[in-house]
């Protein structure tokens, strides 16, 4: 499964599926350049099950790590995977 990218100004998507029809996607926004807010995470009934929210926060821990940002998981299910991986600790804000 591919996961998508894209960015504008202060926004971006971590999505999967054709643009304009996502069968998943994780919201954020970017109120600094080194700052990263997980607003909303969005799986489709046809992919639950899949780890495809997890895949998502994934992509969004690796992209953090690239470009040297720390994330904010406002989105309830961002945050429930926080918790669940210790692994991520270094790019969430504290």
């Amino acid at each position: 499964m591919t996961i998508h990218h894209k960015q504008a100004g202060g926004k971006g998507i971590f999505y999967v599926g054709e643009e304009g029809a996502y069968l998943a996607e994780m919201v954020y926004t970017l109120p600094a350049d080194d700052k990263m807010i997980i607003e909303h995470t969005e799986v489709s009934d046809e992919l639950r099950g899949q780890n495809v929210g997890y895949q998502l926060v994934h992509a969004a821990v690796e992209h953090a790590r690239t470009y040297g940002q720390k994330i904010i998981p406002l989105c309830p299910f961002a945050n429930a995977v926080f918790k669940k991986k210790p692994e991520y600790a270094d790019v969430l804000f504290k």
